[in-house]
């Protein structure tokens, strides 16, 4: 008899089913993985609304708060403030997307920042803040003011 050299079918069918059940166990933990992060992003871009915000209407007490396309754009003007990034600014980032509204009022004393997941696989908690700085979640809808606080 010839000596084959090679693997057979079985040998190589053991394989493939060895590495699908690794693929099984770590496919579910990188996807809660991935989620973790993308809400401490959306908690550190919401930290970011609130400080550009202040700074904002300090620098421009005439308007006081203000959206948040006229929180980024390239510096120096009250159209174009650039104290948060373009990315955060066009109100999409690492899977949330961010709404500012301020009070009508001028000078707008008052705003709110919400941050929601686009979907299930982005995140799972929604996020509130306004101009008191403390920043609010809640998991099973839009966050508002009587959501509970970040720890």
């Amino acid at each position: 008899m010839r000596k084959q050299k090679g693997f057979s079918l079985i040998e190589l069918l053991i394989v493939v089913a060895i590495i699908l059940i690794i693929a099984a166990i770590a496919i579910p933990n990188l996807l809660r993985s991935r989620i973790a992060a993308n809400e401490a992003s959306a908690v550190g871009s919401i930290r970011t609304i609130n400080t550009s915000e202040v700074t904002y209407a300090s620098t421009y007490p005439q308007v006081g708060f203000n959206t948040l396309p006229n929180l980024g754009g390239t510096g120096g003007s009250v159209t174009g403030a650039g104290l948060v990034d373009s990315v955060l600014a066009s109100g999409t980032k690492s899977g949330y997307v961010f709404t500012v509204t301020t009070g009508s009022t001028t000078p707008s004393t008052t705003y709110d920042v919400h941050g929601d997941p686009q979907n299930s696989q982005t995140g799972q908690r929604h996020f509130f803040s306004d101009q008191s700085g403390v920043i609010r979640f809640n998991v099973s809808g839009v966050a508002t003011a009587t959501d509970n606080p970040l720890q």
